[in-house]
């Protein structure tokens, strides 16, 4: 197992700094933007997405944390942890993940997210995105494309829960 650091911690800045800049530009009314960060390390980056506003805009986004395993349709579990901090109804939604891969975990937020309100838009935001998708679903704001192979794994490690910023990818050939 072959293993490659292809994001260093000034790269994932670089990259989260890039999608705040890109929703600054896309959204004129950040009034109405709700960040929906997807358990678990979705929500940190929504979270340093939220701080980067609030220093360029001076806005407090209000960021909720959103819990897809109840959505899922691989697996069952019976507790949705979810946390939604504003009404989501009539507001502009971004989804904010770690790694785009197939489009499940997305489509499960989506889900959950309905299930909460009728947002006007929703948008998504992730990391790294890995292609392969099985559904109709692609990124507005990227950090990075990294094509890969199905036999590879992109691992993101955050420094909230792994202790450091990096993004490997793993061969598992």
């Amino acid at each position: 197992m072959k293993t490659k650091e292809i994001v260093d911690d000034m790269t994932m800045k670089r990259a989260i700094t890039r999608i705040t800049y890109e929703i600054i530009e896309r959204n004129k009314n950040l009034e109405n933007v709700v960040l929906a960060g997807i358990k678990t390390r979705g929500v940190f980056i929504a979270k340093r997405i939220q701080e980067r506003l609030k220093q360029l805009e001076g806005i407090d986004v209000p960021l909720g944390e959103l819990d897809t395993k109840h959505f899922r349709d691989d697996m069952k579990v019976d507790e949705d942890t979810t946390v939604m901090v504003a009404d989501i109804n009539n507001r502009d939604i971004i989804l904010v993940d770690d790694v785009l891969y197939t489009g499940r975990t997305i489509r499960a937020a989506i889900d959950n997210l309905v299930s909460l309100g009728r947002p006007s838009r929703v948008s998504l935001a992730v990391l790294i995105d890995r292609g392969h998708r099985e559904l109709p679903i692609r990124a507005d704001y990227v950090g990075k494309n990294i094509p890969t192979s199905r036999s590879e794994e992109i691992i993101v490690h955050m420094t909230e829960v792994d202790g450091q910023d990096t993004v490997l990818l793993v061969d598992a050939e």
